[in-house]
């Protein structure tokens, strides 16, 4: 996502970070960068993102947290009609497994955009309360230069990785299952994780920056107290998810952490996300690939990667719930 949209601005500026967690992710990057380039010699192409805006970099808001996280191994009731999130069917839910170390779990799956957005511009250029501010409901999404949309990558990622998590027992919802017209907009998306009390949520994509920028990166939500977004409950824990989610996915996916935006580290903090800024439980962003990068799109459109991106992401999810 590349645009200027709903929840996509353009990133602050960071602080330089001398934290544990830096130091963690420095000492995994390197690995992953061979891992990466090993990849490469035997004809794998690159990983990516969804919000970049020219060269965006991380912000400095992310809290110091456990240096082995990285280890490979609401709307208001009263709210005006254009605040209010769309009316939309009960999210997808799976039937809980009979078993497994997730049993009792919940997990929220929030595939980003919709295939059918583009037929509805009126309604996703809507604007919504996000706490901070006021943006679009929703965006079209990128898609790679031979077409295939994010928003497909993305349901097809959440399917992928809605199967892996209930073979461990998780409940998952997704916030869309190809079952809308459109959306839904930003700020339902996560009232859809806060009302499901999830342990965990996350939201997928992939970026549409420059050719030549290349590799995944993990977003994290910055410390926000402002109108109806105060992530200072989630800061936290929303962090080491993404340091889980983002050191199993340079292990089982091979990919580089983005070599444009998070200083090599793979992680990025925004304060302007309404997906993150409106969360009350862990939530996270990841942007597995830019697809209009051709090496990187030769990735994410192919189905064998897609079913690594989910794993990396599944493990992640595992990691960080079993603590």
């Amino acid at each position: 996502m590349s645009y200027v949209g709903p929840d996509f601005d353009p990133p602050q500026p960071r602080r330089s970070r001398r934290r544990p967690l830096t130091v963690a992710v420095a000492a995994l990057v390197p690995g992953a960068l061979l891992g990466w380039l090993a990849y490469e010699t035997v004809g794998g192409s690159g990983g990516g993102s969804e919000e970049a805006v020219g060269t965006p970099t991380s912000s400095s808001s992310a809290p110091a947290s456990r240096t082995t996280s990285l280890t490979p191994s609401t709307s208001s009731t009263s709210a005006p009609d254009d605040e209010k999130p769309s009316s939309t069917p009960t999210p997808t839910t799976s039937a809980p497994a009979a078993s497994g170390p997730l049993k009792g779990k919940v997990v929220v799956i929030d595939p980003g955009h919709n295939p059918n957005n583009f037929q509805h511009t009126a309604d996703i250029n809507r604007k919504v309360n996000i706490g901070t501010g006021r943006k679009e409901c929703d965006t079209t999404g990128t898609s790679t230069n031979s077409g295939y949309t994010e928003a497909k990558f993305t349901l097809d990622v959440a399917h992928r990785l809605r199967t892996l998590l209930e073979k461990r027992g998780a409940t998952v919802k997704l916030t869309q299952d190809g079952d809308r017209t459109f959306g839904p907009c930003i700020d339902e998306r996560a009232s859809i994780g806060n009302k499901a009390d999830a342990d965990a949520v996350v939201s997928i994509h992939a970026d549409g920056a420059g050719a030549g920028q290349r590799g995944f990166h993990v977003i994290l939500p910055g410390k926000v107290k402002a109108g109806s977004a105060d992530t200072g409950p989630i800061v936290a824990s929303s962090a080491e998810l993404g340091e889980r989610v983002a050191g199993n996915f340079v292990r089982v996916t091979g990919s580089a952490p983005s070599n444009y935006v998070g200083d090599g580290t793979g992680l990025v903090t925004r304060k302007d996300l309404g997906g993150l800024n409106l969360s009350t439980v862990p939530k996270v962003f990841i942007e597995c690939g830019n697809m209009r990068d051709t090496k990187d799109a030769a990735q994410l459109t192919s189905g064998a990667w897609r079913q690594k991106a989910a794993q990396g992401i599944s493990e992640g999810i595992v990691s960080f719930l079993r603590g």
